[in-house]
């Protein structure tokens, strides 16, 4: 009989409890504005291999089925740029990759802006604060396209004491773009000038509220643009250089979910190449050869033709960002299936499976299922992956967990997933990943290739 859990407990009991559920915990800080300051998670005894098979995959989005961290770092940095008024290289270098990056990726935007404001705190000129406020705010308002984060822009303007801006003709002149430019500065001045002093910053929490809605405009400004069809133009001046993509497939995604669906079966053995390649590529080779992996991946996809997996993706992003996200990796995806040796009619079928990323997923779970300040790295966002998937808590032991970041495989393990895998790239090697049960470097290829997409021996023999 299961013992009966008080409602109310002194230090001691509560002690015990916690006693009772296993013996490593993961300490999650939250918000400065949130009380307790941290809570505790108990984490899922680990686990090599799924006991019975994999019944379902939850994945995160930026960094592990996606390569949109660098448009998260860029809106971030110029977040910092704006409220410090160091706008170019020559005034400021940017972001420091191995001091900065471990702290800004992966968590929330909250936690990601309280970092950056307690680094660079000692330059914010809360002048520029508010002037860049006043812009995001006009835009999001205006020209956003999420309507969460206009509720949330326009209940930040009124909790900080500067409602009045809202009903100003120069602030309605900058949400429809009527003026851009030294005009545009003119307004903003303006603004600044009469309304400025209203805006209540005296306190970090008001400071990270407004800087979050400069992050956001700024990010949601270029997704805007990509979803209008200048995704190359973005990534040129974004990235610097040409020919590139700010939002592309992380290698081996589309094999991997093809896969784990059953939709490849025995042909998935075609795809072996590709794999290959990407560990050669990446130093990960040492062992796999061709015909190997082609006759694993035959395997493979023959006993997930009769075995099936649910899949879900998991991410901090909001709906809005998620959905346009996804749908570029998707339509690259279809374009990836056209280079795969399988027949001309599976081609095809896995083409149309990949016509849809929200038809795709059986679990689609973003920040926008739960709050800011229950995001990564609590569990909240895979608890509510697993329910939606309908896995129940006596087979997490058959579910896999992907990850990228440090907070992303603490939320795996904290939500009682006892496999988790992190799959760092370059912008986020420098992460500590001990709550991972697997650390694959060479990503979904490694995954497949060298641990049979962890599946026990005996049952793709």
């Amino acid at each position: 009989m299961t013992p009966e859990i008080p409602k109310y407990a002194p230090v001691e009991t509560a002690v015990e409890l916690l006693r009772g559920l296993g013996g490593q915990f993961a300490v999650v800080s939250n918000p400065q504005y949130v009380f307790p300051p941290y809570d505790l998670y108990p984490f899922a005894p680990p686990a090599a291999e799924l006991r019975e098979g994999l019944f379902g995959a939850v994945m995160d989005m930026d960094g592990t089925t996606t390569t949109t961290e660098p448009l998260c770092i860029h809106s971030l940095e110029t977040m910092v740029r704006r409220i410090t008024n160091r706008p170019t290289k020559g005034v400021w270098s940017g972001l420091d990759q191995a001091r900065d990056y471990p702290h800004i990726i992966g968590n929330s935007t909250t936690k990601h802006v309280e970092y950056l404001i307690q680094t660079y705190g000692s330059h914010i000129s809360l002048d520029a604060v508010r002037a860049w406020h006043i812009r995001a705010a006009a835009w999001t308002l205006g020209q956003g396209a999420d309507e969460g984060r206009r509720r949330e822009v326009r209940s930040n303007v009124l909790a900080l004491g500067a409602g009045a801006l809202l009903d100003d003709r120069r602030f309605h002149a900058l949400m429809v773009g009527a003026v851009e430019g030294s005009n545009a500065d003119t307004l903003v001045g303006g603004l600044v000038a009469q309304f400025g002093s209203a805006y209540a910053i005296d306190q970090t929490p008001a400071l990270v509220r407004l800087s979050v809605d400069i992050y956001y405009q700024r990010y949601h400004e270029i997704l805007a643009r990509i979803e209008a069809g200048e995704g190359e133009d973005v990534a040129a001046s974004v990235l610097g250089q040409s020919g590139g993509n700010l939002i592309e497939p992380m290698p081996g995604v589309g094999v991997y979910l093809a896969l784990i669906k059953g939709w490849l079966g025995a042909d998935a053995q075609g795809c072996a190449p590709a794999l290959v390649a990407h560990l050669q590529k990446t130093g990960d080779a040492e062992g796999v050869d061709l015909k190997g992996a082609a006759e694993l991946l035959r395997t493979l996809g023959a006993h997930f033709a009769a075995h099936p997996a649910r899949a879900a993706i998991v991410t901090s992003s909001i709906e809005y960002e998620a959905g346009i996200v996804l749908g570029e990796v998707f339509r690259i995806l279809q374009d990836e299936v056209d280079d795969w040796d399988i027949p001309a009619e599976k081609r095809a079928f896995i083409r149309q499976g990949f016509a849809d990323p929200l038809a795709f997923y059986n679990g689609f779970i973003t920040a926008s299922d739960s709050s800011e300040i229950r995001l990564k790295p609590h569990r909240d966002l895979y608890s509510l992956a697993l329910y939606r998937i309908g896995i129940l808590p006596q087979d997490f032991a058959n579910v896999a967990g992907f990850e990228d970041s440090e907070s992303g495989t603490i939320a795996i393990r904290a939500a009682g997933i006892p496999l988790c895998c992190a799959l760092p790239f370059h912008m986020t090697r420098g992460h500590t990943f001990h709550a991972a049960t697997h650390t694959c470097p060479g990503g979904l290829p490694e995954v497949i290739l060298r641990h049979r997409a962890f599946l026990p021996a005996g049952l793709v023999l």
